[in-house]
């Protein structure tokens, strides 16, 4: 084929990419089967591994489904993992896949909530740190019980709601331009502290992130028992990432501190849950039932009365049922935020099942099992950090506990240092991948939302509002992860 045809087939499957990422993408696909022949097998699944995670650096050009997929589609064909192989690793790990379909999409019929809790955090709260504070909390705290995704597009949302309701009064003169530019960078900061609540929640349960699962199974541990293996790390991180928030809003730097316009204020308290929320059927009945709803959930998910997906789909089930929510177009709206990821995650086993046949990392496991015990998880920590911080952590930890599972199986690790190297797993994929947005799934999310470039928040700029965060949250997780693991 000619070049031209080949930059046609890109743009085919990379959209409006920039031409420079699509010639990449088509020089993987060639390049990949002459190592293979020159190389050998091993080499090539090093290179399909090292483009893999480039694609998911780039996801900001292109939603790594489709380049990620192909290269897989390659492997397959080069016959560097088997369908086989892929198909029994979406089974062992199938909780995590219906994690995604059902418990997220059960968060979409409760979203009304959630705005409501969240708007009136917003416009009661005086003190702008307390404020920044509650916003930090009230993510943690539902990333752990629901979905750290889930949680961010509710955020989203209510932060939209919030700025099309100020757009409206700039426009009518009721706010200034300059209070209108002030409050926009207040919305940013507040949303920066948010996404990374998530971060400091989701490392907490079994549901908190997908790789949490993902580690939970492997373990055999259920909702109680992951909280009680996590809390010497997550606790004291979530505390200290608490007082970072206070540091940075009391002392203005990073882009924080930023204060509400008072003219701002008014206008939102002015506001009807029905013009937060954008839903105008909404009534007192309808918010109950959701609180219903979520009430059931986290009692179901605390006593683990049965697999995360299926409390999920129970919970989808009660409240589209009780409030009237029976036809198939307004079931298929929620489905529509998880089943990309749902099927990016299908990829990611496809990529694991290639390292695992290849035997890619078992050298770096056995290197890191050779270490005096003593260190293996804090090395382990670190080494998850890195790569989590720029490629995506669940793909990370999958990887990870995967070749560590394997060595517990081979009687390589006692059982109490393979629970010590899965809890560093998860805190190494959990708290270093806020640095970029490449690391965190929700991160990723707020800076592709149509909120962004409303709110003026660039990849830079994230980045640099992190900074202090991923400092904070790294060296305390390695710390805590050293002393008490």
């Amino acid at each position: 084929m000619t070049a031209s045809v080949w930059l046609k087939l890109g743009h085919r499957f990379l959209g409006h990419s920039p031409t420079w990422y699509k010639k990449t993408i088509i020089i993987f696909l060639l390049i990949n089967p002459l190592v293979y022949l020159l190389a050998g097998s091993q080499t090539c699944a090093w290179f399909i591994l090292g483009e893999f995670i480039f694609t998911l650096a780039m996801a900001l050009e292109a939603f790594p489904l489709q380049p990620g997929g192909l290269l897989l589609i390659e492997a397959l064909f080069l016959g560097l993992t088997t369908p086989e192989s892929l198909n029994q690793e979406v089974t062992n790990n199938f909780s995590v896949l219906l994690l995604l379909i059902f418990m997220v999409t059960a968060i979409h019929f409760l979203r009304d909530l959630l705005m409501i809790i969240f708007s009136k955090i917003l416009t009661v709260t005086q003190s702008q740190a307390i404020l920044a504070l509650l916003f930090t909390i009230s993510a943690a705290v539902l990333s752990a019980f629901l979905d750290a995704l889930t949680v961010t597009a509710v955020v989203i949302t209510v932060a939209t709601g919030f700025h099309g309701l100020i757009n409206q009064a700039k426009q009518a003169n009721d706010v200034s331009e300059q209070d209108f530019q002030t409050f926009r960078d207040f919305l940013c900061g507040l949303m920066m502290h948010s996404a990374v609540g998530t971060a400091l929640g989701g490392v907490f349960t079994l549901i908190g992130e997908p790789q949490n699962l993902l580690i939970g199974y492997q373990m055999g541990w259920n909702f109680k028992e992951f909280i009680i293996h996590m809390a010497p790390v997550s606790l004291p991180v979530l505390l200290l990432g608490l007082l970072t928030c206070l540091c940075l809003e009391r002392f203005g730097v990073f882009g924080y501190g930023i204060k509400m316009p008072v003219s701002v204020k008014a206008r939102l308290n002015k506001a009807t849950p029905q013009e937060l929320t954008g839903n105008y059927d909404i009534d007192t009945m309808t918010l109950l039932i959701q609180a219903f709803s979520a009430i059931v959930l986290i009692i179901a998910l605390s006593l683990h009365v049965a697999e995360i997906g299926f409390i999920g789909l129970m919970v989808i089930i009660l409240a589209t049922t009780l409030n009237g929510n029976n036809k198939e177009e307004q079931l298929a709206i929620a489905f529509r935020d998880s089943m990309p990821f749902t099927a990016l995650l299908v990829v990611f086993f496809g990529i694991v099942a290639m390292l695992h046949e290849q035997h890619l990392f078992s050298p770096l496991i056995a290197w890191v099992h050779s270490l005096p015990e003593e260190i293996q998880a804090s090395t382990m920590f670190a080494v998850n950090g890195i790569l989590s911080s720029i490629s995506d952590n669940v793909f990370v930890a999958t990887l990870y506990i995967e070749e560590t599972r394997a060595a517990f199986d081979r009687g390589l690790l006692s059982r109490g240092a393979f629970e010590q190297l899965a809890i560093a797993i998860n805190a190494g994929t959990n708290l270093p991948s806020v640095a970029t947005p490449n690391g965190q799934a929700a991160f990723l999310f707020l800076l592709t939302s149509a909120l962004a470039p409303m709110i003026g928040l660039t990849y830079g700029r994230m980045v640099w509002m992190a900074l202090p965060y991923t400092i904070v949250l790294t060296i305390s997780g390695l710390a805590c992860t050293a002393l008490f693991i």
